[in-house]
This record gives C-alpha cells, sequence and structure tokens, in this order.
C-alpha cells in the first residue's frame, strides 16, 4: 500500500497515472472557493491536464473551504501535499485512476481569514474561482435579489475585514488590491446556475454595493465575471470508493474523486489578467454560453429532478437503476423531447436528440452509482433554477408541462418525508422544517405545497399547471409512483 503524497508519486504502479511534472515547482494562480468533489474532477483535472503538456505552471490552485465541514477535506489534502486521485469509472467496468497535482495549498478560511484575503490580493493571483452550490449566491429564487437580511451577511457587512461569507472574503481582497493599485483578479463561476457569471457579479456587486457605494460602483465596471457551462456527474464520495483504489491500484488516499467519462465545459473568453490555455485540453472557449447552459440546466439538471423524486419514491436508490428501467426511460425522454427542447434556442454544434440519448446512458451508467439521496437534497435551490423556467415557457408558448407539474408534484410527495413502504426519508434542505410542514397539508389542501410564492411564483395562478399538479399528486397518493407514470404514459397527461 502507498500513501499519497510528492516523496511516494514515483512508487505507485504504472497503471496509476501520475503528473508529468513536479508538483513542487508550481506556483499559484487561481484561488477556489468550495473545493468538493466536482472542482477536483473538472477544473482542477483540465489544470492538470494542461500542467501535463509543460504549460500554466504558474496557475496552482489554491483551495478555500469557508463551510465548517471543509476542515476535514483540508486536514485530508494537506497530509498528501494537497495531491488526489481521480478514477474515471467507464461503464463497462473498467477504473482509469490518476494523480491530480494542479492544487498547491488548501486555507480553511474560518481559521486562516487573513491569510485567505491576502491570498487573493496577492499580485500573482489572476483568477478567483468559485463551485459553491447553487444556494451559495444568497438570492432570492423568485426576485433573484441579494439577501441583504442573511445574518452571515449582515456579520460581514458590520466586521468588513473580518468576513465569514465568499462574498466577504472576495469584496476584502478585492478592495485591499484597489487600495494597493492592484487590478482586480476575474471571478470565475462554475456553479450550475443560468448566467453563473451574470448572477455571481450581481450578488457580489450587491453585497459590495452595500458595503461602500463606490467600491460597489469599481467593482461592477473593473471586475469581470465571465459565464460557463459545466458538465460531469461526479457522486459524493463514499468509504467503498477509498476501499477500492486502495485493494485495485494500492493507493492510500483519504479523499479520492470518482467520475463518469464525460466532462464538459464551455467557458465565455473574458479574462483581462489572462487565463489557462483551456482551449487547449477541451473547453470549449466562445463568446456567448447560454445557448450551452440553457441545454445542461434543463435536459440534463431538469431530468435528474424528473428522475430523483419519483424512482426513490418507487423503491429504487440509485441513478442508473432509475434510467434501466424502460418506464422511467420514456418518461425522461417525453419531457427532454416535449417540454425541455421547445424552451431552448439552437445549440452551435450539438444535435439535441444525441445529446438526450447520451444523457439516458450517462445515467445508467451503473458503476457511477450516483444517490437519488444526493439527486433529491437542496430541490430548493434546484427545482426553481432549473425546472419552473420550463414550466413558465411552455405555458406561455402553449406547450406541454405535464410531465414537469408531475415532476413537482413528485417533490412534494417526497417532502412529506415518508416513502410508499412506510420508511422515513431523510430530507436534506436548507428549508427542510418549511417545507415538511407545508408538504403535510398535500392531504388536507393539495394545493398547499404550490401556494408558496418564494420557490413557484405565480404558478398557482395558473389552471393549467394548476390541475396538471393536483392529477398527479392525488395519483401518486392513491396509486403510488410507479403507476403514476404509467398513467402518464398511456393517457398523455391524465392520470
Amino acid at each position: 500500500m502507498t500513501r499519497l503524497n510528492n516523496h511516494n508519486l514515483g512508487k505507485l504502479t504504472d497503471d496509476v497515472a501520475k503528473p508529468q511534472y513536479d508538483h513542487k515547482t508550481l506556483t499559484p494562480g487561481i484561488v477556489h472557493i468550495g473545493v468538493g468533489g466536482f472542482h477536483r474532477a473538472h477544473q482542477a483535472m483540465y489544470l492538470d491536464t494542461l500542467m501535463n503538456q509543460g504549460e500554466a505552471m504558474d496557475w496552482g490552485i489554491v483551495g478555500v473551504g469557508v463551510m465548517p465541514g471543509d476542515k476535514r477535506m483540508q486536514q485530508a489534502l494537506a497530509a498528501q501535499d494537497y495531491l488526489y486521485t481521480l478514477v474515471v469509472k467507464h461503464p463497462d467496468g473498467r477504473y482509469e485512476p490518476r494523480v491530480i497535482g494542479s492544487m498547491v495549498n488548501y486555507l480553511f478560511a474560518p481559521e486562516e481569514t487573513e491569510a485567505v484575503i491576502e491570498q487573493m490580493a496577492d499580485p500573482a493571483i489572476r483568477i478567483v474561482s468559485l463551485t459553491v452550490t447553487e444556494g451559495g449566491y444568497n438570492f432570492h429564487p423568485v426576485s433573484g435579489e441579494f439577501d441583504l437580511d442573511n445574518p452571515q451577511v449582515r456579520g460581514d457587512l458590520a466586521n468588513p475585514t473580518q468576513p465569514t461569507t465568499s462574498f466577504g472574503l472576495v469584496v476584502e481582497a478585492l478592495a485591499r488590491r484597489r487600495a494597493r493599485g492592484i487590478a482586480p483578479f476575474t471571478v470565475m463561476s462554475c456553479d450550475n446556475i443560468q448566467g453563473n457569471g451574470d448572477v455571481a457579479k450581481r450578488m457580489f456587486g450587491a453585497y459590495a454595493q452595500a458595503r461602500d457605494a463606490e467600491l460597489g460602483a469599481w467593482l461592477a465596471r473593473e471586475v469581470a465575471f465571465p459565464n460557463a457551462m459545466v458538465d460531469r456527474i461526479t457522486p459524493v464520495t463514499s468509504p467503498t470508493d477509498i476501499d477500492e483504489l486502495a485493494q485495485r491500484f494500492g493507493v492510500e488516499d483519504a479523499w479520492p474523486v470518482v467520475c463518469e467519462p464525460f466532462t464538459q465545459w464551455v467557458l465565455e473568453d473574458h479574462f483581462p489578467l489572462g487565463r489557462p490555455a483551456f482551449d487547449k485540453v477541451g473547453v470549449q472557449v466562445v463568446e456567448d454560453v447560454e445557448p450551452y447552459e440553457l441545454m445542461k440546466l434543463r435536459l440534463l439538471n431538469a431530468s435528474h429532478q424528473a428522475l430523483t423524486y419519483f424512482g426513490y419514491l418507487a423503491g429504487y436508490r440509485y441513478a442508473h437503476e432509475v434510467c434501466q428501467d424502460p418506464l422511467f426511460v420514456e418518461f425522461l425522454l417525453g419531457y427532454m423531447r416535449e417540454e425541455g427542447t421547445p424552451t431552448l434556442a439552437p445549440v452551435p454544434g450539438v444535435d439535441l436528440e444525441t445529446y438526450r440519448l447520451t444523457l439516458i446512458e450517462r445515467f445508467a451508467n451503473p458503476q457511477i452509482k450516483d444517490t437519488l439521496a444526493r439527486l433529491c437534497a437542496e430541490s430548493s435551490d434546484r427545482i426553481p433554477k432549473w425546472l419552473v423556467p420550463v414550466i413558465r415557457q411552455q405555458l406561455a408558448q402553449g406547450g406541454e408541462i405535464y410531465r414537469s407539474a408531475a415532476v413537482v408534484a413528485s417533490w412534494a410527495r417526497y417532502a412529506e418525508g415518508v416513502d410508499e413502504q412506510g420508511e422515513p426519508i431523510e430530507i436534506v434542505d436548507r428549508l427542510k422544517a418549511p417545507l415538511m410542514a407545508i408538504a403535510a397539508e398535500n392531504r388536507s389542501r393539495p394545493t398547499a405545497f404550490i401556494e408558496n410564492r418564494e420557490l413557484f411564483g405565480d404558478l398557482i395562478d395558473s389552471p393549467r399547471f394548476v390541475d396538471a399538479y393536483l392529477a398527479a399528486l392525488s395519483s401518486l397518493h392513491e396509486r403510488g409512483a410507479r403507476a403514476t407514470l404509467e398513467g402518464l404514459a398511456s393517457s398523455k397527461g391524465t392520470v
């Protein structure tokens, strides 16, 4: 067994790919906030690929953890000299392990606040990137406005030099660069939000404006926030993944990452201080990201929500199980073809039918073992951003909405917290308590869930949506998830 670190790289077996550069000689150029599995399987992987070609040695990543739970990963990676193993799991059972070396440090912000700010203020840092999840941007799901009443945000505004949020950390670093005559870094969002760069600009701008009007105006004028579309299914690392890496390849890694073979990154080319040559390693650098991101959000991400609640209620626990069931595949393709796709503009260079079928193949990969529990988590951040816009647009243009309405109903049924066998469901959501309280009224007041205008806006005022939602919810209660899907398939909208 070989413990992963710089000293032991040469001891790893030949079937584990290793950095073709000297990891110890890298210098920082990027600070990344929110180091999770996805970042390590995506942005850090692309950068490592570029470094293996002999480029980007001054673009090493300094990770930053902001949440209390990030401390454990910081400790695990620090003990490994910030090296980790990325394992690509192919559908045929083949595992492809590779050590990623593009990270050079990891700072835990709650304990190293000043170090984090000064690292970002360093002129060598030209990009600050983010994977802070959909909920990490602190905006209202319907209005889209920055939440200045958030207690942590209020605390940062009261004490801006000792911040606790990503907004406070980034803006304080920008303020110091401005005061020192250092050009601002680019803020690069890598989260699954439509117009993620535009959203980041509004949110960080709103925080800066609330802190100081002049600073806010400077940020809006001088700081670049490119948009991006990112894609790679990356399940949460399990103890089994750690054990398999050790048993198959002899690598002792405290926190490896597993992912599917597919990966995509479409990036708007807006980097005043420069960027790594990502276009040399497969990143699509384009002028307009929107067609690609809408394709991904409304087909892949919304389809994940379409399969997950129905699948969980029907007794499945993994995405691949659901997507090996013809009934669910028919429902998913029906949603993608008849409801999601009609809301999309043409996507340059993409055949949408091929893309849809590829999604089903990816979801059905039995090696990934993506849990439905993961896909069900934080639904209040996901459904309003990924599925509700499809419903609104389809209502406006007279298109089909019954499958989308059924997905909302399946979420409402899931949020009741008990499955069809009477077993408890562990709801993971920042709005868990109010959502479960509302869902408890589903049988006595069936419209209770969709009356929540904080999540659904004025959809409750659309009779066509309400009728489709109520039909699906009633069927879920009376007949269950599988029979509901069978009814939707046979009757084309009535169950």
